[in-house]
This record gives structure tokens, sequence and C-alpha cells, in this order.
């Protein structure tokens, strides 16, 4: 379903009940984000959130995307495995066998379909060119502050064009842009990506690169900034096959090489030159739960700002999980599946990325097993495929199990899990915004195979650990640098362990861990144990996975102990997720914060509640994460 324009999505998603209406004034610093933080993590009153009073003549829209129900609507479809289900019946038909005129034939309507969803120029100008400002001045956007200790306000959902300038191949993408001046902002472009390629491009040329911004319009065009498409594959035609209808766009009024949806709200024309000197650009409460940390990126000039009449102002904020970016990457999980399959691992069933991993960090890959090693093919063509590159943990089960269902899907993983011969370990390239690793952009990787195992992948000499014994209370008095426990996995009959540890030295976990396994090995059939900080509460399981993904870098941090029973060898893995400091583990990188508000704002929330018509006040998400702070700065002071 196409939606003409943003207001539309918006009636759409008020007649279904997902959006809320806030009269009252509310601050873009600090203020919005605190409240949609809060809004999007209470899943019973979880809506999008159109903030009407902002003190500017644009009214603000949070949460658009915030749930699987309202990601459906905005691209049309009852549930999102049905655009799955639609691509690879497309891509059968395309591909399969054509063994008679007639089979050609049935084929044309679809080859007729794809014409008409292809993205078309038209002339004159768009409803997005409606006003025109005479001094284009970023200050007149509500641009929003998402956390404390944020460089400055982001325009955190721009939609942003280039082209390359040999081909005119367009690229559509999603790069934060931190306001700098009333003309001037960062361009967040990482080097992995199509526009920083273009960048490097026009720097060659020793030409000055257009750039062009859009936001709001069709919903779909958002997820298409952040659709993982191959390379020169335009983002508008993966728009027009998602909402039935050709992507209109006009030439901008300023950097006429580019063009822009004629139904945008806002457009931001402008360039960037790569013979200036970058920017320091950042900190940034990014979407992995921390802040990203400063770092020099190109300026982004603004040549023309233009605006639908009645423009709204579309934005998003990220931070410790959930948050409405895991929706968007649910959408992009179910989309991608059946590409993935039919052009580059067939061997994939299903595939899942749980919220607590933050997109790459943890993926669950089901695959349809049929020969020994089989996971380790597909674990590497995984590993090179796209933006999964950047995968840290990938965890491989077969079909015997429901990947959704995590209790069951644990049990399973263990009970075919050798700890010595079924976990490998890579290295190669990591996000950028990856804390984790000793070298910016480049770590460790780690593939747990949880697929029944065929005779060849069987070593002997290891027992099979299937009986678990709980370790008792004692052990936090022999290991007093253990400060908790979490038992409840063992309880339910996954032989996994969490202990949070209060370091003090160098390589104190991978003693700890040696001298602790050599203790327990024989009576607790303990596979894995999951070390984390002391100030995290090992019991609660969501929060303790998502520090442990996002502190670990596997290759570095993990440690095998191997003991004897009688003649076979058991065997216990250890892994370390806690902060790395200079100090103690040698790490000469800074070490960023987690995301939480600052007092102010919470008690300024707290006090305007009853007058923004949510209901009942909902406490800080923040408030559960103070202590496990260090220090208030983005930096962490440890």
């Amino acid at each position: 379903m196409a939606f003409n324009n943003l207001s539309e999505f918006l009636s759409a998603l008020e007649s279904a009940g997902e959006l809320m209406r806030i009269k009252t004034y509310v601050d873009p610093t600090l203020e919005i984000a605190e409240i949609t933080d809060r809004i999007s993590k209470t899943a019973s009153r979880n809506k999008a959130l159109l903030f009407e009073n902002t003190g500017y003549d644009f009214p603000v829209l949070m949460n658009a995307y915030g749930s699987e129900k309202r990601m459906c609507i905005a691209l049309g479809v009852s549930r999102l495995d049905d655009i799955s289900k639609e691509i690879e019946s497309l891509f059968k038909m395309l591909a399969g066998p054509k063994e008679s005129i007639l089979d050609k034939l049935r084929v044309l309507p679809k080859l007729t379909q794809f014409a008409a969803w292809m993205p078309k120029v038209i002339r004159g100008k768009g409803e997005c060119q409606e006003v025109i400002l005479d001094s284009p001045d970023l200050n007149k956007l509500p641009i929003i502050t998402c956390w404390p200790k944020d460089g400055g306000p982001f325009i955190t959902l721009p939609v942003i064009h280039t082209k390359d300038p040999e081909t005119g191949i367009r690229n559509v993408g999603m790069y934060r842009m931190q306001l700098m001046g009333e003309r001037l902002t960062g361009m967040h472009w990482h080097k992995h990506k199509v526009s920083a390629r273009h960048f490097e491009a026009y720097k060659k040329l020793k030409k000055r690169m257009p750039v062009a911004v859009a936001m709001g319009g069709d919903p779909v065009y958002a997820y298409a900034a952040t659709a993982p498409l191959p390379d020169n594959v335009d983002e508008y035609m993966l728009a027009g096959f998602l909402r039935k209808k050709k992507v209109e766009l006009v030439r901008c009024l300023t950097q006429p090489e580019l063009e822009v949806p004629a139904d945008a709200d806002i457009v931001i024309e402008g360039y960037v030159d790569p013979e200036e000197a970058p920017v320091w650009e950042g900190p940034f409460g990014d979407h992995t739960g921390y802040y990203s940390l400063p770092d020099w990126y190109p300026s982004f000039h603004v040549t023309a700002i233009t605006h639908k009449k009645n423009a709204i102002y579309p934005a998003t904020i990220v931070g410790i999980p959930p948050q409405e970016d895991a929706w968007l990457g649910k959408a992009t999980e179910r989309i991608f599946l059946a590409p993935m399959k039919m052009m580059m691992i067939p061997e994939i069933v299903d595939m899942e990325m749980p919220v607590e991993g933050v997109f790459h960090n943890l993926v669950i890959a089901q695959i349809h097993k049929t020969f020994a090693g089989h996971g380790q093919k597909v674990m590497s063509a995984m590993w090179g495929a796209g933006q999964m590159m950047f995968n840290k943990i990938l965890v491989l089960v077969d079909e015997g199990i429901s990947i959704t269902d995590y209790l069951s899907l644990a049990k399973y993983v263990f009970k075919n899990l050798n700890p010595a011969t079924d976990i490998a370990f890579a290295q190669g390239p990591m996000d950028v915004l990856d804390h984790s690793c000793s070298k910016l952009g480049f770590g460790g990787k780690m593939c747990i195979d949880g697929t029944k195992k065929f005779e060849e992948e069987i070593d002997e000499r290891y027992a099979a650990q299937e009986h678990m014994h709980l370790p008792g209370d004692g052990w936090l008095d022999a290991f007093p640098e253990m400060k908790a426990m979490n038992r409840q996995l063992m309880e339910k009959g996954i032989p996994c362990l969490i202990i949070s540890v209060l370091k003090s030295r160098k390589g104190q976990v991978r003693d700890l861990h040696r001298t602790f396994a050599e203790k327990i090995y024989t009576d607790t059939g303990v596979k894995l144990i999951l070390y984390i900080d002391e100030s995290i509460d090992p019991s609660n399981l969501p929060v303790a996975l998502w520090r442990f993904c996002n502190n670990l870098d596997p290759k570095r941090d993990s440690f095998l102990f191997e003991g004897r029973k009688g003649e076979k060898i058991i065997a216990c893995m250890g892994l370390d997720g806690t902060t790395k400091t200079e100090a103690l583990d040698d790490f000469h990188r800074d070490w960023p914060n987690i995301i939480v508000a600052d007092e102010k704002t919470i008690d300024a929330v707290d006090k305007k509640w009853n007058q923004l018509g949510l209901g009942d006040l909902i406490p800080s998400p923040s408030l559960s994460f103070r202590d496990q702070l260090y220090g208030e700065e983005a930096v962490a002071a440890v």
C-alpha cells in the first residue's frame, strides 16, 4: 500500500489506535526523547507519538515504526513474513525453467509490474517544495537532542541522497547529522557505506559532492534507506516494490544533479567538500545502548531548505534496547530472508536477531543440514554476505527446534554443543560502533554450532556431559571476586552460568575461569560461563545479555578449560563480557558509557506527565541503569 504523504500514514495509525497526540509543550532538547523512551519500552502503552507543541512551526513524530503492527502498517502488509513470501515467489517465477512459450508468457505480467514500480523523475516542483525558505536556517527545525552527553542536536531520521560521480547511480542511506550551525552539520557515514565511497570518488576528482536530505513522505522511504541492499541497487526500486507504486522524484533546486521524493515533508539540500578539513562529530547515544564516541567526519553545507505546507518533522531515538530501531531491524530480518536463501545461502530456513543483540551482535540461523561441516560452510557464507560481515556471535541450529522459542532453543543448542569442538572463532570487519574491538572496525567473531552432529563431526575423546548439577551457594564465598551467580539457566536444563565479577588485576577473568572450572567441572556439567561486570545483575537476563554481547570480542575474550573425567575430556568455555581497560586488560581505546537520561530531565518529565495525556506515570527506564554508569560522561571513567 502506498501512502501519498506522511499525513496519510498518521491517519492510518490513528485509525488503528496506534497514535497519541501530545498538545502540551515539550522541549525537543532531551524531553521528547525521554518521553519516547518511556513509551517505547512499555509494551502495553507503546504508541507512535506526535508532539504538536514544540516551540517550532513543525510537529515532531516519534516512534512511528516502534512495533510490529506499526511496521506492518508502514509497509502495507498484515505480517512482515508476507513480504518475504512474495519475494520468494517472484524469485521462483523469474528464475525457474521456462519450458514452453506459455511459461514465458506467464512471466510477462510480473515484468510489467516491475516496470510500474521503477522510480520516475517528474517535471516541475513537488509537494516537498511548496515552501522555500528565503534564508535556509536549520535552527528553524525542531532538531532533537536525545541524550545528555550527545554532542548536540542530531537529525536522526534523514534519508540521504548521493550519486556516484562516474556512473550517476543513486544511493539512498541513513546517517545521523549533528547540528553545528544554521547551515552546517556533520555527515556521519562510516567507511563501509556506499555514500562514503561516493565521497572518496569526489575527493579524487577534487569536486564538491552534492547531497540531499529528505524527511517524511511515504514511511517506506525511511525503511528503504536502512535496508542492506547490494551496491548499485536503487533503494527506490525496493520502495516501489514495497508500496506497489513507483516513487515520484523531483529535482533539487540548488543541487539539480539529485532527485528527492516529491511527497517528502522536508528537504535539505547542500554539499560536502572533500577538500575541506573534517569536523569533530559526536558523542551520540547510539543503537548499541552505549555512546558512540567523537571522531572526525565530513561537514555538510546547506544551500536550501524546502518543505510542504503543514509539514511534519519525523525523528527517532536509539539507545538501550528495546527501541524503535528494533522493528526496522525485524523488517529487514524478514524481508531479506528470501533473497539470502535463494541467492547466497540456500541452506537457510529461518533467521532471528534477538533484540538484546542490537542487530549485528547476535544472529540465530536455522539451516537445513545435510552433511558434516555444513554449519561451517554456512558460517563462512554468512560472514561474507553484505552487512552480515559485521556479525559478532552466530548461533546455528538445524530444523529440530523453533528459533523463536528461546528456552527450547537454548536447551537444543547446548545438548548438541561440545564447547571444545563446536565453537569456531575468526577475525574480520566489524561495525565501527563496536567498542569492544581492540582496533576500530576490526575484531573477533564466534560461531556456536548447535546443530545435531554427524558421526564425522563427533570427537570421541570428549565426554557427552548430559547430566547437570547446580553449583552451591558456597562458591561465592570461596571466590570473593564473584559477586553474583545466575543459576536460573541451569535450573531450566541449560548448562550455562552467568557470573558478575569485580575485577582488580590483569588476567583476572581468565585465571578465575581456569580455577573455578577446575573446581566444578566434574560435578556440574557446565559447558559455558559468561562473565559480566559486578554492577550488572546476572539474574536480569535481557540486560545481562545485552551488556555481555556489547562488551565481548569473542576471539580475544574466550578461554577454554579442559579436564579429565576417567578416560574422557570435559570442556568448559569461558567468555569475558566485562568492561575492558588499559590498566587491567591492555585495552587502548576509550570505552563508552551506557546511555542514561539525566536527573534534571527525568524530573522535568515527571512533573509535566499528567499534562501529556499518556495515562498513569511511567517511571524513567534510565532509573534502573544509573548504578551501572562509570561516571557521568560519554567516555566511561574506568
